[in-house]
């Protein structure tokens, strides 16, 4: 029975940002529907006041509630930490687990204090001059490989990052970036579906992170997209798109 798939997208996306891998996983002949959700904080609104929505747990049990029963999971940075989190905790609600460029977490209390410290900073910042911080962080070395995609895509990129409220998006920063977010290494071991770790040949950062849940998820393996960063899906959307497709065969 083929089942829906469903498309977490990252910080300062939604979920038509996933457009380059939604569009060519709804071609495919045995995919049921792609839904492609905006994360709290993202897309259009109407957008909640109250912080504890914009937890990463908040974000995964708001995923689990779009449709009854089991669905294939992908998630992209942010959006791979929340689908990863939904699959530690509710097993039973996904089937596969795809995720680009995502962590568990920083198992580390210290390391966490001082990154919820610098996510804060940020949040600030994007609060004060939203279109000052879109353009630094495109130029942050995970995102800027996907200047090779030319002045037009960059562009877009851009403007959809800045059709978000910088409010609302700053609070996601501040109580689902990585720094406050429940770290998952206690039960990655619960994710016993197969998962399939996307990450991008040039991204040495998520390279060395998908190495290591690789040796503690059960049935995980590594597809490196060659000549991509961390946005693999936006800059070589056919391969990640067959690496998604790989991991829902495995099922």
């Amino acid at each position: 029975m083929s089942l829906p798939v469903v498309v977490l997208h990252g910080f300062t996306g939604s979920g038509l940002a996933m457009a380059p891998l939604t569009d060519r996983l709804s071609a495919a002949s045995d995919i049921e529907r792609v839904i492609a959700p905006d994360l709290a904080g993202h897309g259009s609104g109407p957008h909640s006041a109250d912080e504890a929505d914009y937890t990463v747990d908040a974000m995964a049990d708001s995923v689990a509630g779009l449709v009854e029963g089991p669905v294939h999971l992908i998630g992209y940075s942010m959006g791979g930490r929340v689908a990863l989190t939904l699959a530690c905790r509710r097993p039973e609600r996904v089937v596969s687990l795809s995720l680009i460029g995502a962590s568990a977490g920083l198992a580390d209390p210290a390391a966490r204090a001082v990154r919820a410290a610098s996510d804060d900073d940020l949040a600030a910042d994007l609060e004060a001059d939203p279109p000052a911080f879109i353009d630094r962080w495109m130029h942050n070395p995970l995102f800027a490989t996907q200047e090779r995609l030319g002045p037009g895509a960059w562009a877009v990129s851009r403007s959809q990052r800045l059709a978000n409220d910088p409010v609302a998006m700053a609070r996601s920063l501040r109580m689902g970036g990585t720094g406050r977010m429940v770290p998952l290494h206690h039960i990655l071991r619960a994710c016993t579906m197969p998962v399939g770790l996307i990450v991008g040949s040039l991204d040495e950062k998520f390279q060395a992170i998908a190495a290591d849940l690789a040796l503690v998820l059960p049935c995980a393996d590594i597809t490196s997209i060659a000549n991509s960063g961390h946005a693999t899906h936006v800059e070589q959307p056919d391969a990640t798109a067959a690496a998604v497709l790989a991991t829902i065969g495995r099922v």
